[in-house]
């Protein structure tokens, strides 16, 4: 089974991979948790290396080139990343985590201890400085959510909850 979870900065994606994960003990690449790395081993926080990776696209294409790679030929796997749902085209399962700009702000500023005015500034910079790549460099309209199987809510739901309800579509198509 290949299952992608993709969703704007601070919707869960990565709870809820982890989540998957340790439910159905398959592998995990998580495309955000690669970008967060690269972005420390920079010194940069993450709206900063957003902008550099805007000036040169080598970033954010080895990222999502290993993505695809990995999730590809892998199985029983999660992907996670922004992208996974359309760069892994031979997904068992697509899933896109929604939520508001507001939400997602207020979790990345609890997360990471940021003041909520600055965490919001940083979400909202960081969504349209990747939709400007994606769409500059794969002619992708990040908001365009007809490619997944499945869009849902992390604010209606929590991590538990969005498990309960995904557990049942993915031993549904097993």
């Amino acid at each position: 089974m290949r299952i992608t979870v993709s969703g704007h900065p601070g919707s869960g994606t990565t709870s809820l991979a982890k989540y998957l994960q340790k439910e159905f003990g398959y592998d995990l690449i998580s495309a955000g948790e690669v970008f967060r790395q690269l972005a420390a081993e920079a010194g940069m926080n993450l709206a900063d290396f957003g902008a550099k990776c805007e000036e040169n696209p080598a970033v954010d294409q080895m990222i999502d080139e290993r993505q695809k790679e990995i999730g590809e030929r892998s199985d029983d796997i999660v992907i996670e990343g922004r992208l996974s749902g359309r760069m892994v085209e031979n997904a068992d399962l697509s899933i896109w985590v929604s939520a508001s700009l507001q939400c997602r702000s207020e979790r990345i500023s609890n997360r990471d201890g940021l003041d909520a005015e600055l965490s919001f500034s940083i979400t909202k910079e960081r969504q349209l400085c990747e939709a400007r790549r994606y769409l500059e460099y794969y002619d992708i309209d990040i908001d365009d959510l007809s490619i997944y199987d499945l869009v849902i809510s992390s604010e209606k739901w929590d991590v538990e909850g969005l498990g309960r309800i995904l557990k049942q579509a993915i031993i549904g198509l097993e």
